[in-house]
């Protein structure tokens, strides 16, 4: 390179134009980009096929979810239909039931009838379907480790009760485009057990999606939450359709938890159980119950056969 004193010396006109040619060069790039989306597009070029949505990206309802944004409430037995009637003076309007599935706290359930649901239905309550199947191998819940996954067959496991899930939904007639929520509890333990785990689960929801129906996951923030998030993120496929997060002694909040990505998991993808084990009376009948937001797919019922 010449001395500064033998560089030629460029004019004010053309440092300024350099200054804007450098401007300009990024949004020409962009403008360029957008023009090849157009030339894509089905309004530039009639031959040309749409550009699909992931169904991640989808609103659910249309998709043929039905949706519900409200306060509900779960509880270990499913109430009577009396006390379904009574708490229609509460805040909640959706319930969660256990409606199947090996590991369920409470698996004799008498008031869990086709007509129950019909009935509570019919009342103006929306149900979320809660599927509690096989356990993470490093669970830590006591009564829960005589479910754990068999860790050399979790994608058959996953597959097998998701099939049991989908065939016991329909038992009690629900139909295709509900929403069937796994219950995986809180989990502790190696990179193996995470990994079985997370096996389990995408083997899980791949087979309800499979059979046309929404799969949603139930978990704690700091295990299943957070593993199932960090999966979304290093792109693998499997995914739940929902999340349900569980994360107690703070306030209702969809779009708060830490572990998860507020931009994920939207629109109409989320729940937030923010409380456990309390005791509520509305309209003479006291149930003990944990306490959900829920912006997110809910039960469809059948027509009457």
């Amino acid at each position: 390179m010449p001395p500064p004193e033998t560089r030629p010396r460029r004019s004010r006109r053309s440092r300024r134009f350099r200054r804007f040619r450098l401007f300009l060069a990024p949004l020409v790039a962009v403008l360029a980009v957008f023009a090849g989306t157009l030339a894509g597009s089905p309004s530039a070029a009639g031959t040309a096929a749409p550009v699909s949505v992931p169904a991640d990206l989808r609103d659910p309802r249309d998709l043929g979810a039905h949706v519900f944004r409200g306060r509900a409430f779960d509880t270990c037995h499913t109430p009577s239909r009396a006390a379904m009637s009574a708490w229609r003076a509460s805040p909640y309007r959706a319930v969660g039931v256990y409606f199947a599935g090996r590991g369920r706290a409470c698996p004799e359930q008498p008031h869990l009838t086709t007509s129950w649901l019909r009935g509570v239905h019919r009342m103006g309550w929306r149900v979320l379907p809660i599927y509690v199947g096989s356990q993470s191998p490093c669970v830590t819940a006591d009564n829960k480790r005589h479910v754990r996954i068999d860790s050399a067959r979790p994608r058959r496991q996953g597959r097998a009760e998701a099939r049991d899930a989908v065939r016991s939904a329909r038992a009690l007639g629900m139909v295709k485009r509900s929403a069937l929520y796994l219950d995986i509890e809180h989990f502790r333990g190696s990179a193996a057990c995470k990994r079985t785990t997370l096996a389990y689960i995408r083997a899980w929801n791949r087979e309800v999606r499979r059979h046309g129906w929404f799969p949603g996951l139930y978990s704690s923030a700091n295990s299943g939450i957070r593993m199932i998030e960090k999966a979304r993120r290093a792109g693998q496929d499997g995914m739940p359709s929902m999340i349900w997060v569980a994360r107690w002694h703070t306030r209702p909040s969809l779009y708060g938890e830490p572990h998860v990505d507020p931009a994920a998991w939207r629109p109409h993808r989320r729940l937030h159980q923010y409380a456990g084990m309390v005791e509520e009376r509305h309209g003479g009948k006291r149930i003990l119950i944990d306490r959900n937001v829920v912006d997110a797919p809910v039960a469809i019922m059948g027509p009457r056969t």
